[in-house]
């Protein structure tokens, strides 16, 4: 196994996050290369382990903090570490190290840069991005939210302790028209899924529906919201993890189309 630096003959996988095998994924659409593109001039760093044999199975990236969803001066961030699970594709390759090795080498690499600590994002839920995982890795919770932990290494003694940035406020109605807001960072696969899904779905209904992109890659619209990737169907949140399905999310619209006088 090797840690190499994303190469630009691995960056149509990499956008795909190893999975271009699969036609679901295809539907996110180019948002996640789009994010890469601005935020590589903002400092984002991206690493991939490849085996024996030069395939990719994992992948890690990480910016720093003040252009990502938390605050935390001198660190950087972990949006996201993935290593291909599915026997589809290109194959299994967890459980043989791969994201231990990814992650020392990007913290290996951020102090090099003068970082001050890593910071990154798990689940209290035994299931994909576990904070226990980091956990077993030196990492301590600085933060909660909801499911969500945020979790940091501090790597100099006058390292400051992250934050979330917690939801400020939230789209409301539109008269006389169904309002559907989608909160788009790109970073993410899974939420630039959800995007286009209910960008689609809402185009059916013509002007009944009024469909509204915040795009959080923005810092001051993040910061102006609190909110980097979410959905909101006439004010209510919609769960987008994982993303609903195409036929869901047109039938939660048309409810609310049929609703119109």
């Amino acid at each position: 196994m090797q840690i190499i630096d994303l190469a630009k003959e691995h960056e149509a996988s990499y956008f795909l996050c190893l999975e271009e095998w699969s036609d679901e994924v295809k539907e996110a659409g180019p948002h996640r290369e789009a994010w890469y593109r601005k935020m590589r001039e903002r400092g984002l760093r991206a690493k991939l382990a490849v085996d024996e044999k030069g395939m990719a199975g994992g992948m890690i990236q990480y910016l720093p903090a003040e252009h990502s969803t938390i605050d935390g001066p001198g660190l950087y961030f972990i949006p996201c570490i993935w290593v291909h699970g599915h026997k589809q594709g290109r194959g299994n390759f967890q459980k043989h190290g791969m994201g231990t090795a990814l992650l020392a080498a990007a913290e290996e690499d951020a102090r090099n840069r003068g970082a001050n600590g890593m910071a990154a994002w798990g689940l209290w839920l035994p299931i994909w991005m576990r904070a226990s995982w980091y956990k077993k890795h030196g990492y301590r919770t600085a933060d909660r939210n909801g499911i969500m932990a945020l979790v940091w290494k501090p790597f100099t003694d006058d390292a400051k302790q992250p934050r979330w940035i917690r939801k400020v406020k939230k789209p409301g109605t539109v008269p006389g028209q169904v309002s559907v807001a989608a909160f788009l960072g790109g970073w993410c696969v899974n939420y630039n899924l959800a995007y286009e899904r209910a960008k689609r779905a809402a185009a059916e209904f013509g002007d009944k529906v009024a469909f509204q992109t915040i795009d959080t890659s923005d810092r001051k619209n993040f910061q102006e919201w609190g909110m980097s990737d979410a959905l909101f169907i006439d004010g209510r949140e919609v769960n987008v993890g994982p993303a609903p399905s195409y036929a869901k999310l047109r039938s939660m619209i048309e409810k609310r189309v049929k609703t119109l006088r």
